[in-house]
């Protein structure tokens, strides 16, 4: 019988060599190689010193990524059959989300847990629609699913303000019941500063950050919030859903607009900042904002994709990282981002910062994901079991 080759024996070590390493821990490398002997990994690092170090290896060039599988830190899962538009943001709103509103369902978001779960997404941050709350039972429920499922609150009236906290407390304090060790945790998610009424976003953050659950809030998405906190109208203003608000702007965050006034500004100075929220976008920022979260310890998620397709603008990403920010990456819905699979984000980022290092995207859509989730990465290192997940294709 003719002696096994490395090709056939299972022990046979490998030298698997890729573009940029990041092995959860630490800063990612690049180039970078990982060593697996029988399903194991054996060492990681430079390519050259692994070749020296394990000189009958059979090397395998893989290209591109090798980290533990990236997360998806912000998404809305029940629009998953939405069919994708790149569209303008105020014709994407009318033309697209309004049009297809009745594919908003349990069965979308278990299409897209589904979908998570093809792609071996490293965990979820999702935006569970108010008016569907039966989506985050059937999520809970979901044994392959991590992450945070953010319940979403909506209410500009300042009066209606505590009867929608009671209601939004109640389901919240009986879905928490319901968590289950390695499952998906329940959040909260006020959908933005300009949809939430002042004394509303007020007492959603203050018991949030009483009960230690985590906050997700959209901000500064489009250029236009700027005309609805310095004067009070512009294009959100004139678009709105008339019986929805009150007669004036200034009667949802509880001031009037003035020059100098951001999204940013007015949170952290109706305290809400305090509570630490996750800030989705962030897109149209001024420096002042860019320090406002620095200080606060609050983490930003962008959205590259969705971002572009809505054409919104473009993340600061290198201003935010400047200020010792925490980034992760999420794909929003299907219908503005494209797809679920945030690794064509880290592509598509790639190529939106062709100045950034693309160390720090990868490290952004792993563990900067998992911080924003208050979970963990599995580390890439010696003794470690190898998955071929970590290949990034």
């Amino acid at each position: 019988m003719p002696p096994m080759t490395d090709h056939a024996d299972p022990l046979a070590p490998r030298l698997l060599t890729c573009d940029v390493l990041f092995t959860g821990m630490g800063g990612a490398q690049s180039p970078g190689g990982v060593v697996v002997v029988g399903g194991t990994v054996a060492a990681t690092g430079d390519p050259a010193a692994l070749r020296a170090s394990y000189p009958h290896a059979r090397e395998e060039a893989v290209g591109g990524v090798i980290a533990p599988p990236p997360v998806n830190a912000h998404t809305h899962l029940d629009m998953s059959r939405y069919e994708f538009t790149a569209l303008p943001y105020f014709r994407w709103i009318p033309e697209v989300v309004v049009p297809q509103r009745e594919k908003r369902s349990v069965e979308a978001a278990l299409h897209g847990a589904d979908t998570l779960r093809d792609l071996g997404t490293g965990g979820v941050g999702d935006i569970v629609y108010m008016h569907a709350p039966e989506v985050m039972d059937a999520l809970l429920a979901r044994e392959d699913l991590s992450g945070v499922l953010y319940y979403e609150a909506l209410g500009t009236f300042p009066d209606r303000a505590d009867d929608i906290f009671r209601t939004i407390r109640e389901r919240l304090e009986r879905w928490r019941r319901l968590e289950r060790p390695g499952g998906p945790r329940v959040g909260l998610s006020p959908h933005t500063p300009h949809t939430v009424s002042h004394r509303l976003m007020r007492l959603l953050c203050e018991y949030a950050a009483g009960e230690g659950l985590p906050i997700q809030i959209h901000v500064a998405e489009h250029p236009a919030e700027h005309d609805l906190y310095t004067r009070g109208g512009g294009p959100i203003w004139d678009n709105r859903l008339a019986p929805f608000y009150p007669d004036t702007f200034a009667e949802v965050i509880g001031r009037e607009p003035e020059p100098g006034l951001t999204p940013v500004r007015y949170l952290d100075e109706l305290g809400v900042l305090n509570a630490k929220p996750t800030l989705i976008h962030m897109v149209n920022v001024t420096p002042d904002d860019i320090a406002r979260v620095a200080r606060a310890g609050s983490a930003v998620v962008t959205c590259p994709r969705s971002n572009h397709h809505l054409e919104c603008g473009v993340f600061p990403w290198a201003a935010f990282a400047a200020a010792g920010v925490e980034i992760a990456l999420g794909t929003d819905s299907v219908a503005s981002g494209g797809s679920l699979d945030v690794r064509e984000d880290v592509a598509f980022a790639r190529t939106l910062y062709p100045t950034l290092d693309p160390r720090v995207i990868v490290r952004a859509a792993v563990k900067g994901g998992h911080r924003v989730l208050g979970s963990r990465a599995p580390f890439i290192r010696r003794g470690e079991a190898w998955n071929e997940a970590y290949l990034w294709r």
